[in-house]
């Protein structure tokens, strides 16, 4: 079974020509959507397999104004070489566990 690890709430606006089902049209539409994150691993439950384990939060900070490249991918799927950089790991993740995480990506 698996444990929630964690969750967020997202606010859509879908614009009135926008065709949402069940919805209608010619109005603006809002929506909420929740996202949940489930795992679990041989120790337990949690989606980080063996970065940072011994802080008790893995916490990144990134200036968007002092990144070097016009769009730089950050890993979601917490397999990366190069964490919190995006290596392409979530690949091979996606392919053994039929997934579909994949990096975020922060413009300059």
């Amino acid at each position: 079974m698996a444990t929630p690890f964690c969750a967020a709430a997202f606010r859509l606006t879908f614009p009135p020509s926008a065709p949402v089902p069940g919805f209608g049209s010619g109005r603006a539409r809002r929506g909420v959507v929740a996202v949940r994150a489930e795992a679990e691993t041989a120790g337990g439950s949690g989606i980080n397999p063996a970065i940072r384990k011994e802080e008790a939060k893995v916490v990144d900070t990134v200036l968007a104004g002092e990144l070097s490249k016009p769009l730089t991918p950050y890993c979601r799927c917490w397999r990366s070489g190069t964490f919190p950089l995006c290596d392409g790991s979530h690949v091979k993740h996606n392919k053994a566990t039929g997934d579909n995480v994949g990096p975020l990506l922060v413009k300059k």
